[in-house]
């Protein structure tokens, strides 16, 4: 058959938007220009808010390597900010959206704590931003938000 539910094609359009904001978010961060944190929220901003100026980013100049400190991983700050930012003032929806990206951060790799995920290196840091930031993706998408 040459039809789709519409559900399905739903989904793999999201599935096709995540995987473009993964990616985009792992060139920044291969790039050497952006960190973990930036390179998510240029990613989000890219395809759900290209209408604010690049230097919203400049915004994250201080979340990457666990802000400096270690603590929280600075992809999951990126997507943290990138989620307010494109919900613009829903703080309910930022925060119930918040604890689901962590929850499935720390489901996914066991912490958020940027010393514990490095504690061999940041080798691992490129992948972190890419799939925090196609989660970010998913999330959005699946409040009804379309990439612009």
């Amino acid at each position: 058959m040459f039809w789709m539910k519409k559900e399905t094609l739903e989904k793999e359009l999201a599935a096709d938007v995540a995987s473009q904001v993964a990616d985009q978010a792992e060139g920044f961060y291969r790039s050497g220009k952006l960190h973990c944190a930036e390179a998510v929220l240029a990613s989000v901003r890219a395809t759900f808010a290209p209408q604010l100026p690049e230097e919203v980013v400049q915004m994250a100049a201080g979340f990457g390597g666990g802000s400096g400190a270690g603590c929280i991983c600075g992809a999951v700050s990126g997507g943290t900010m990138a989620l307010g930012l494109v919900l613009a003032g829903d703080k309910k929806t930022a925060a119930t959206l918040t604890r689901e990206l962590h929850g499935w951060f720390k489901d996914n790799y066991g912490a958020t704590c940027c010393k514990t995920l490095t504690v061999h290196g940041k080798k691992g840091c490129v992948n972190l931003t890419a799939t925090t930031a196609g989660k970010v993706a998913e999330l959005l998408l699946a409040q009804g938000f379309e990439p612009k």
